[in-house]
């Protein structure tokens, strides 16, 4: 239990994190923030390997890369179904 509640706080950190270095809000609050830090996690792992530091079963570098992309595409996506509303 106490593994998932760090789980959720490394993966809240890193999409906090990743919205700060681009400039832009995650939609969805602090809920966003865990969803985009985890899933950039696995999208950063997934193409960027395991390498760096270990922080509750984030490999930070990687994890940090992927939420930064995962938080640019979906403020483009976004961005652009305002313009076309």
């Amino acid at each position: 239990m106490i593994n998932f509640i760090w789980f959720l706080i490394i993966g809240g950190i890193l999409g906090w994190l990743a919205g700060v270095i681009i400039g832009r809000d995650v939609p969805g609050g602090i809920i966003g923030n865990i969803i985009a830090g985890i899933v950039g996690s696995w999208i950063g792992s997934a193409v960027l390997g395991n390498w760096g530091w270990k922080v509750s079963d984030f490999y930070v570098f990687p994890a940090l890369i992927g939420a930064i992309v995962l938080i640019f595409i979906v403020s483009l996506i976004l961005r652009s179904m305002r313009k076309a509303t």
